[in-house]
């Protein structure tokens, strides 16, 4: 007895037919594939850049964002009817001895008010420096000013800029709690043309580094109290 009989004779082994492709099958395969590819690049801007706003009269800006950003946050603001504005933003980390202003919040609300915002429109919560999770730690320190100050919020609309729109209302979801709905609204990035994100470097690294971080923030990151 061989031992293909004897495999056969145990149950350790059968003959099946084994399908491959053909070449035309390889070649549908391989353009099939490549099409999801190009369907995934082209649809990666517009997964983080996301814009889903709520009905709230509360604006939260995030004091990173670029002038013509601000602008969009001051058009906003007057075309609805907001009652109040909160800027969040971290420490400045360089030129702050050389400034009035050792906070992003400060500066960008600052520049709202030039804008022709009212001072009693416009509400400052910086956030402290922190080395990791900063979008988190603006909204654990905004959800912290609520509490002090006696706020309940039920919506919060937060605006910021083009693919950071998805990973900042996550982590903003996770330090308000399930009480308080986020919206959210994308500012489109001037800095690069969001159709064709990849063909810069600047659009090439803020798209895969926003990506690669909201895995993280969706998938690791584990929230901490305050």
């Amino acid at each position: 007895m061989d031992v293909k009989q004897i495999r056969r004779l145990w149950g350790m082994a059968q003959r099946r037919p084994c399908w491959v492709p053909t070449l035309r099958g390889w070649v549908v395969l391989l353009a099939f594939c490549a099409s999801l590819a190009v369907f995934a690049v082209r649809g990666t801007y517009s997964f983080l850049a996301v814009t889903q706003p709520v009905e709230s009269d509360t604006l939260v800006v995030e004091g990173w964002l670029p002038d013509y950003a601000l602008r969009r946050v001051v058009i906003e603001f007057r075309r609805k009817p907001y009652q109040k504005m909160y800027v969040t933003g971290a420490p400045i980390e360089e030129g702050s001895f050389l400034s009035e202003y050792t906070n992003h919040a400060f500066v960008t609300a600052a520049t709202l008010l030039r804008m022709g915002l009212s001072q009693d429109a416009v509400e400052v919560v910086p956030a402290p420096r922190a080395l990791r999770d900063r979008t988190y730690t603006s909204a654990l320190t905004l959800n912290k000013w609520f509490g002090e100050h006696g706020v309940s919020p039920k919506q919060l609309q937060v605006m910021t800029l083009g693919p950071h729109a998805r990973r900042t209302r996550l982590l903003y979801e996770k330090a308000m709690g399930d009480r308080v709905a986020i919206g959210i609204i994308a500012i489109e990035d001037q800095g690069f043309q969001p159709q064709h994100w990849w063909r810069t470097s600047l659009g090439f690294r803020s798209v895969t580094d926003e990506l690669i971080a909201y895995g993280y923030a969706r998938f690791l990151f584990h929230p901490r109290k305050p």
